[in-house]
């Protein structure tokens, strides 16, 4: 059998469960990130979407039910309503996604869990280390499933790259970079009426941190979940380059890891020509890799005093978890969408082994809720040390009790 054929059929064998998950959906209409959500869960057939609340507005979220063919009373007019009314159902929903803007992921996160469903909720968690910390502490109460949709980590070649790293391959890490380098608010077209825009730049609605909070969250995530290290020091220079914008967009940080690896981050959204340039770096004392999502099927590995290797998604030799997360033969490009419909997919063989009390056939690795409030104690962490003109400060999460790990 050929390597692309191995890679695709490795795909196929993705923890199926026996029948589709009932999920619904909070948030959607009109937005970006609830199609995604509701594309992601529907990709592998998975999930069966059959409720949402897709809209603050009820008139808007029943249009958008009709849009959706969902059926009409389970169409509702807000997440509250949706959580006691499905919870009530005995074919109501086993799981739901939240993805709304971030100042209400806390309260829809908590009717949900208090209502016994699962959650799956949109990054960044909350605006708060107090509401996340709170949330751990219910999902761990309740024995509930909590997962937060940090998509990049499922690119298969991202897989690698952590697996090489677990594996030793690159001996002991020295140095992480990562960047997430955009350009969308170059202009101020937050201040010009686009509301994607407003609202991810407006405090009461984003949260105290801007693009730390929009795109560093992913790119923190991302640093930790390749590297294997949790950070224990960051020094960070935020910035706001565009007049009359009310949160950041810019950043600067260096990394201390806990293996004493030293790091660097930078993210922005005002760099023209960039539209989504997320990369990362990891280089040990025996060898280097590199991932750019511009080139996501691709791994560059670099072995000291070797020639740099350039390794393709669905070859011979790779890890079990980036065949896994394959899903089509070498030579067709996979990207964002299907990264999240692997984030889904691991997903419903957690969600459906806590459902039915069997075991996931494998390990999952996608976000759970303690890595959500890793992701608010990094915004808090690099908000405080910019205030404080870059000082050292520990970002790490912590423990429920409000005690340092």
């Amino acid at each position: 059998m050929s390597a692309q054929a191995t890679a695709y059929t490795m795909a196929e064998k993705l923890s199926a469960p026996p029948r589709r998950i009932r999920l619904g959906i909070v948030g959607g209409a009109g937005g970006f990130i609830g199609p995604v959500h509701a594309l992601a869960a529907r990709m592998d057939n998975r999930y069966e979407l059959v409720a949402g609340a897709l809209s603050s507005r009820p008139d808007v979220s029943k249009e958008a039910g009709k849009a959706w063919f969902l059926p009409p009373d389970r169409v509702y007019g807000d997440y509250r309503e949706m959580a006691r009314a499905e919870a009530g159902r005995p074919d109501g929903i086993e799981a739901v996604a939240i993805t709304t803007p971030n100042h209400l992921h806390y309260d829809a996160a908590k009717a949900f869990l208090d209502a016994g469903i699962h959650v799956i909720c949109d990054k960044p968690l909350t605006t708060t280390l107090d509401d996340a910390l709170l949330l751990v502490e219910q999902a761990r109460r309740t024995g509930l499933c909590f997962f937060v949709t940090h998509g990049f980590a499922a690119y298969p070649m991202i897989r690698e790259a952590r697996a090489r790293v677990a594996d030793g391959r690159l001996g002991t890490v020295r140095l992480v970079h990562v960047e997430f380098v955009m350009d969308w608010l170059t202009d101020p077209i937050d201040l010009m009426g686009d509301r994607h825009a407003a609202w991810r730049t407006d405090p009461a609605t984003s949260g105290a941190g801007g693009a730390i909070a929009d795109i560093g969250t992913h790119a923190y995530h991302l640093a930790r979940f390749v590297s294997g290290q949790e950070v224990t020091g960051l020094s960070a220079a935020l910035h706001t380059m565009v007049p009359g914008r009310r949160l950041d967009d810019n950043g600067h940080l260096l990394l201390e890891f806990e293996n004493g690896a030293k790091g660097t981050m930078i993210v922005t959204q005002v760099a023209p020509g960039n539209e989504c340039g997320l990369r990362i770096r990891v280089y040990g004392d025996k060898a280097g890799l590199e991932w750019r999502q511009d080139d996501a099927d691709h791994l560059r590995f670099s072995e000291q005093g070797k020639p740099v290797q350039i390794i393709g998604r669905g070859e011979a030799g790779l890890s079990a978890d980036a065949q896994r997360m394959t899903r089509v033969p070498r030579g067709h490009p996979e990207g964002y969408l299907e990264a999240f419909a692997n984030i889904y997919s691991e997903i419903a063989a957690a969600l459906w082994g806590k459902i039915s009390g069997t075991a996931v056939p494998h390990p999952v690795a996608c976000a759970t809720v303690e890595d959500g409030a890793i992701g608010i104690a990094f915004i808090e962490a690099a908000l405080r040390s910019s205030r404080q003109r870059g000082e050292w400060v520990d970002p790490r999460l912590p423990s429920v009790d409000g005690s340092k790990p």
